[in-house]
């Protein structure tokens, strides 16, 4: 079979149903820059779009054996990058959520002007954050302490940046005491 093949929706839907990874390089090479330039129309964040549409060319190749050869794969794409989009925003509302709590119980601790009261709130804190598990600790003291951004911990960690997020909101819901 012809790459060129692969331009028939059927044939590269039950291409890749079989596993062709020539079907999925294909699809790949066809569909990622215009699923990027999509992606990141909606997040406004060219990492976060690439992260996007990796997510989706992961999800497909393992869902594989679930396509349907009615649909058309260039909506379906679209369909599952517009979805990410939507469960990332979801995940970073409530991670905003947490922050802004932790940030306010903070604050109204600090404007509180008692410095016992505020060194008993540090030191519950920074026991917290020895409590946390390695990676998360980590992850949390580069952030918070250090003040780099997710890209800038993922690419020293050589970790993605969703592993970066996920590792701080893991944090944050250890520290809900503060809600």
């Amino acid at each position: 079979m012809k790459g060129e093949d692969f331009n028939d929706n059927d044939i590269l839907i039950e291409s890749l149903k079989n596993g062709d990874e020539r079907a999925y390089t294909y699809l790949i090479d066809m569909y990622h820059h215009k699923l990027c330039v999509y992606a990141n129309s909606l997040v406004k964040n060219v990492y976060s779009a690439e992260d996007i549409v990796q997510n989706v060319f992961i999800k497909v190749w393992e869902q594989r054996t679930r396509l349907k050869s009615d649909h058309a794969i260039k909506s379906f794409l679209y369909k599952l990058v517009y979805n990410e989009f939507i469960d990332l925003y979801r995940k970073n509302q409530s991670l905003f959520s947490l922050e802004k709590s932790y940030y306010d119980a903070l604050n109204s601790i600090v404007l509180e002007d008692d410095s016992e009261s505020l060194q008993r709130v540090i030191n519950v804190v920074n026991k917290e954050i020895q409590n946390l598990p390695p990676k998360c600790k980590e992850v949390f003291i580069l952030s918070k302490k250090e003040g780099l951004t997710n890209i800038e911990i993922a690419e020293h960690l050589d970790v993605s940046i969703k592993a970066v997020e996920a590792q701080i909101t893991k944090a944050f819901f250890d520290f809900a005491f503060f809600a």
